[in-house]
C-alpha cells in the first residue's frame, strides 16, 4: 500500500464538519480530516493484516510525517500489536516518535504501541529512564504513559516488582514538577496501581503525596478506601 492511497483510504471516512471540530478540541495546529477513530482503527487492523512488517513500518513512518491527526493515529495504530518479530525497526520508530510528541491525543496513541515493545523486551527501561530527564515536557510524560503496564500485574515477578520500583522513583521525581500533564501522569500511573498495589501506592502518596497538586493526589487516590 501507497501512502497516497492510505491517506485517500483514511480522506473517504471523513465525516462532514467533524474536522473543524476536531481541530477546536484538540487545539494542536496541524491538519484534520475528521476521520472518526473506530473508523481509523477499521482501516489499521486491516493493513497490519495484509502488510508485513518491514512495509509497516515504511507506511507508518511516511504517515507519521504528514503531521495529519488522523494519518499520526493512523501510523501508531499500524504498530500496535503484542507480537511482532523482529521488532527493532518498530521500537526504532515509536522512539523516533516521542520527541515530536506535542499534544496528549496522539502521544496517547503512539504510548499503546511503545507499551507494547516494552513489555516484550523490558531492557529497553533502560532507554526509557533517560527520557525522565528531557526538556521535552511530553518526553517526560512519556516515560510514565509508556509504562503503566508495569501498573497492572496483580502477581508480579521479582523482576517486574524492581522495575516498578524504579519507574515509581521516576514518578517522584516528578512531584515537583507542576505542569498539568505531568502531574496527571503521575495521577494517571497511580491510580492504575492502586488497583493491583494499595500498599505501594498509599505509601507514594504518604511520602510525596503532599507536593502534588490537589487534583492529581485526589486522582491519585481515587480507588483507595478509606
Amino acid at each position: 500500500m501507497t501512502l497516497d492511497e492510505a491517506l485517500d483510504a483514511l480522506a473517504q471516512q471523513a465525516e462532514p464538519g467533524r474536522a473543524r471540530q476536531m481541530a477546536a478540541y484538540h487545539k494542536a495546529t496541524r491538519r484534520y480530516l475528521g476521520v472518526p477513530t473506530p473508523a481509523v482503527n477499521e482501516l489499521t487492523k486491516t493493513w497490519r493484516q495484509t502488510l508485513d512488517v518491514a512495509s509497516r513500518v515504511t507506511l507508518a513512518g511516511q504517515l507519521w510525517e504528514t503531521d495529519i491527526f488522523e494519518a499520526r493515529q493512523g501510523a501508531a495504530k499500524l504498530l500496535t500489536q503484542a507480537r511482532i518479530r523482529p521488532d527493532d525497526q518498530v521500537w526504532g520508530l515509536i522512539r523516533s516518535w516521542v520527541a515530536q510528541f506535542d499534544s496528549w491525543a496522539i502521544a496517547d496513541h503512539a504510548a499503546i504501541a511503545g507499551q507494547k515493545r516494552l513489555v516484550a523486551q523490558p531492557d529497553r527501561l533502560d532507554e526509557v529512564a533517560r527520557w525522565t530527564q528531557s526538556s521535552h515536557m511530553w518526553t517526560r510524560r512519556a516515560a510514565l504513559v509508556f509504562t503503566l503496564p508495569w501498573t497492572k500485574q496483580n502477581h508480579p515477578k521479582p523482576e517486574e516488582l524492581a522495575a516498578r520500583d524504579r519507574i515509581l522513583g521516576w514518578a517522584a521525581g516528578y512531584v515537583d514538577d507542576k505542569d498539568w500533564f505531568i502531574q496527571k501522569a503521575v495521577a494517571w500511573w497511580l491510580r492504575d496501581l492502586s488497583r493491583h498495589d494499595e500498599e505501594r501506592t498509599r505509601a507514594f502518596l504518604s511520602e510525596h503525596g503532599e507536593r502534588m497538586k490537589p487534583f492529581a493526589r485526589k486522582e491519585a487516590a481515587r480507588h483507595l478506601q478509606d
